[in-house]
């Protein structure tokens, strides 16, 4: 935990909610008489990480909820993820939607004004090297922000400047391959400009170092070279795995990050006390105890208040479970300790027996914060883990490598796991490794969209597992979400809904 995203809570120009692009804040004169010393410059850049404060609740609520890792059906009442979960038509006013519409372009926003400043007053900030990295963040997370709409909606307006509102009013969707133009343009720049992972200390631990654009740029190349759905989805099909795969080399012979194994390794990578271990590559940073609150709901959100309670913890607002889906349970081979780590079985309340299953990754019952939105735990984006699995699916696709390298690489997970090892890996089976490994992180429904195997993996998953008859029939189109119905509505006839909504 550090204090990354604490100084744009002072910052007035920043700390207004938008509710429509449109609405977004301009340059004016708040703006430009705020950046008048170098401190501005990084409050300014901390107004842009602080909007990811949510990324991890958008994971569960739009990756892992659409994925088959839960069957997402409530006991009582109807919860805004049954829709994600179940397929429905009717998302485009779905909150969870429209959060990752409205929060990225937010900080889009920021991100847009830091940059300009950069270029109008950045002078004032004479240390050359403080200069470059702030631009560096900046246009990192710009591509973060965008990398996260794209996958999330497919065409979306490109905004790559400070706008007025009705210029932002009149900007129609862009082509998916000017988009990631824009991606990677925004990331070849903040690569070098940004400092490895050890030149950061104190409360700067945290912000995005060179590794992780280069970690960001490699899944962005991955994903373009996903297969082509029809949709004007993330997939063009471009085969740049080689491109990819030469950053994620690169990333892996750093020397800054390193896989940990061991009795006990597996947990301690997310262990409340160990949040700055060697596999973090990029993780969203949390501070408790701050007044305004400035920690994480990710956490609470993943299990029932009745569990809580049954551990003597008062209600966090987890008001029913999201269960975990009968096939991940069973995918998991005997003795998998990451089983029982991720994925509670059960438990008994005031003498009654809960059997469904639910995740409590991230959840450590001694750490139980007295407000439910100020969880202590950093959430990881990427880790060392990952970049390893990503390199073996690039090798697997044609980059450098061989066979023989995937099944190292897997079978040091599997090691870790306490599994024995395996061979002949193929694309599915890594995706399942991955799938397992990073349950409740985020992944699996961008690991599934990207390999390809969405369609069958998920029309499969439906005829077993939709016992209750709630989920409706996969299409393509569901690959993406609904551009939320209120961005329709506020602009007529400048946008295109996404098929199948």
């Amino acid at each position: 935990m550090n204090k990354i995203f604490l100084a744009f809570l002072a910052l007035g120009i920043f700390t207004s909610c938008e509710k429509e692009l449109d609405q977004q804040p301009i340059s004016d004169p708040t703006t430009e008489t705020f950046y008048a010393i170098p401190n501005d410059f990084i409050q300014g850049a901390n107004a842009i990480y602080s909007t990811l404060r949510g990324y991890p609740d958008r994971q569960l609520n739009l990756s892992e909820t659409r994925s088959d890792n839960l069957y997402a059906v409530s006991d009582g009442g109807v919860r805004d993820w049954e829709g994600i979960n179940g397929f429905h038509r009717n998302l485009v006013a779905n909150p969870y939607v429209a959060e990752a519409w409205l929060t990225n372009y937010n900080g889009i926003n920021r991100a847009n004004v830091l940059l300009e400043q950069l270029e109008k007053n950045g002078s004032i900030v004479t240390d050359e090297a403080l200069r470059g990295r702030l631009q560096g963040e900046a246009r990192f997370l710009r591509a973060f922000l965008y990398f996260d709409l794209l996958r999330w909606f497919g065409r979306v307006p490109l905004v790559d400047r400070v706008i007025t509102a009705s210029e932002a009013a009149a900007i129609p969707q862009s082509d998916i391959a000017a988009i990631y133009d824009f991606i990677i343009a925004d990331l070849q720049t903040a690569i070098p400009l940004l400092p490895a992972n050890s030149a950061y200390a104190g409360v700067d631990r945290g912000r995005a170092t060179n590794a992780a654009a280069r970690s960001l740029l490699a899944l962005v190349y991955m994903t373009r070279s996903g297969p082509n759905l029809g949709v004007n989805g993330a997939g063009l099909a471009t085969n740049d795995w080689q491109e990819a795969a030469s950053l994620l080399d690169e990333v892996i012979n750093s020397g800054e990050y390193h896989f940990l194994e061991g009795a006990g390794a597996y947990t301690s990578i997310f262990s409340y006390d160990n949040e700055y271990n060697s596999e973090v590559v990029f993780d969203i940073q949390y501070t408790t105890g701050q007044n305004p609150v400035a920690g994480g709901t990710f956490a609470w959100l993943l299990a029932p208040d009745t569990w809580f309670n049954a551990n003597g913890h008062p209600n966090q607002g987890g008001l029913t479970i999201r269960p975990v889906s009968n096939d991940l349970l069973n995918a998991y081979e005997p003795g998998d300790i990451r089983k029982s780590f991720s994925i509670q079985t059960g438990y008994v309340f005031n003498g009654a027996a809960e059997q469904r299953s639910f995740f409590k990754k991230y959840i450590d019952l001694s750490r139980v914060p007295n407000n439910r939105e100020d969880w202590p735990i950093n959430f990881i984006v990427w880790r060392f883990t990952d970049i390893l699995m990503l390199k073996a699916e690039c090798t697997l696709h044609g980059a450098s490598g061989s066979q023989q390298e995937v099944d190292e690489v897997v079978n040091r997970v599997r090691a870790r796991a306490g599994l024995a090892p395996t061979s002949q890996v193929d694309l599915a089976g890594l995706m399942e490794e991955r799938r397992k490994e990073f349950a409740a992180e985020g992944s699996r429904w961008h690991d599934l969209t990207r390999s390809g195997l969405v369609e069958q993996v998920m029309t499969n998953w439906i005829e077993k597992e939709d016992v209750q008859s709630r989920i409706d029939p996969f299409q393509l189109n569901y690959t993406l979400y609904p551009i939320p119905q209120a961005e329709i509505d506020a602009k007529p006839g400048v946008y295109t809904q996404n098929a199948g909504y």
